[in-house]
């Protein structure tokens, strides 16, 4: 198992650098500079001013010079400074990670919640009115853009009902509050976001373990399961699902990335100070330091949650260790 781990390892290595490498180069071959953006928030800035910034931030040399000096202070922990207000881009993103990772994992807890019960549920009984009405429903929810639904909802919940409130995590004067009524103004504010990421993954998530369940169903050790009498609930939840949930691995495998970088759009809608925000920002003012603090991030995550992907796929299955040490001879 440890030799698989570590091939495994060392196949993500040149993936990584190649990720970056693209990253990079696309990045400053995007139209614009981080000059531009500093000369249009203020008129004052001159030609000369510009071309002595971009000496500053080294944009005149070459793009594999800039890569390779970028690549060093990489290799030694350093992302850069911030184009826009200096601050390191390790701390800019170290503050915004616990706000996206606690709206992300909510809403993907909340999704699995639902998700499993509904797809177990769906698969049990295939084919009946209630599975094609709630496949209906899931599809039709899959398919509303997130960002059109949380319009809709600050239009109904926030404008018209004044129920929710629609921006930020936190009331203005919510300091002067008592502990449990911030945390209660902290809830108010996280159920419009957190509830519209949620629909999308349990649409995706529900269709997904329902076909697999589906499959799973049809094979002879459930009907073995069923001809011995064991109730229903052993054979969907002990026997059944068990097997179901190895292929949905996979997919939660994949969802690790999402955690950090999955909510960029809502970010922006509900002016939530996260890395979606923080990465909408960047990009939008050529902020080349943290659009690569950014991107490497996500990439070692994607990465991340491949492996993790990999490694419970062969715990679950001995047969993919079996098969991998064979590739590797």
């Amino acid at each position: 198992m440890l030799a698989y781990i570590v091939r495994r390892v060392m196949g993500l290595i040149p993936v990584f650098i190649g990720i970056t490498v693209v990253s990079f180069f696309i990045m400053h071959l995007a139209p614009g500079k981080p000059t531009d953006a500093a000369a249009e928030m203020s008129l004052k800035v001159s030609l000369q001013a510009r071309e002595r910034l971009n000496q500053l931030y080294g944009l005149n040399d070459p793009i594999p010079v800039q890569y390779g000096r970028w690549i060093k202070r990489f290799a030694r922990g350093d992302f850069g400074e911030s184009f826009q207000d200096g601050r390191p881009v390790v701390r800019k993103i170290s503050e915004r990670i616990p706000i996206t990772l606690g709206i992300n994992l909510l809403a993907l807890l909340i999704a699995l919640g639902i998700a499993i019960p509904v797809g177990t549920t769906t698969a049990a009984r295939a084919g009946s009115p209630l599975d094609k009405t709630v496949t209906v429903i899931l599809f039709i929810a899959f398919s509303l853009p997130s960002f059109w639904l949380a319009l809709l909802a600050l239009n109904l919940f926030g404008i018209h009902l004044r129920w929710l409130p629609v921006s930020g995590l936190h009331w203005l004067l919510s300091d002067r509050l008592p502990l449990w009524q911030q945390w209660l103004d902290l809830g108010k504010h996280l159920i419009l976001p957190v509830g519209i990421l949620a629909v999308g993954d349990i649409a995706i998530y529900a269709r997904y373990l329902r076909s697999s369940m589906v499959e799973v169903l049809e094979q002879d050790y459930i009907r073995t399961a069923r001809a011995k009498g064991l109730p229903n609930p052993i054979v969907l939840y002990r026997h059944a699902l068990r097997n179901a949930l190895l292929p949905f691995i996979t997919l939660l495998g994949l969802a690790i990335p999402g955690l950090l970088g999955g909510s960029v759009i809502l970010e922006s809608i509900f002016a939530i100070p996260g890395l979606g925000r923080l990465f909408f920002d960047a990009t939008m003012g050529r902020d080349y330091p943290v659009i690569m603090g950014m991107i490497v991030m996500g990439s070692l995550l994607t990465l991340l949650g491949n492996l993790i992907a990999d490694i419970a796929y062969a715990l679950a299955d001995p047969r993919v260790r079996v098969e991998g040490s064979r590739g590797g001879a």
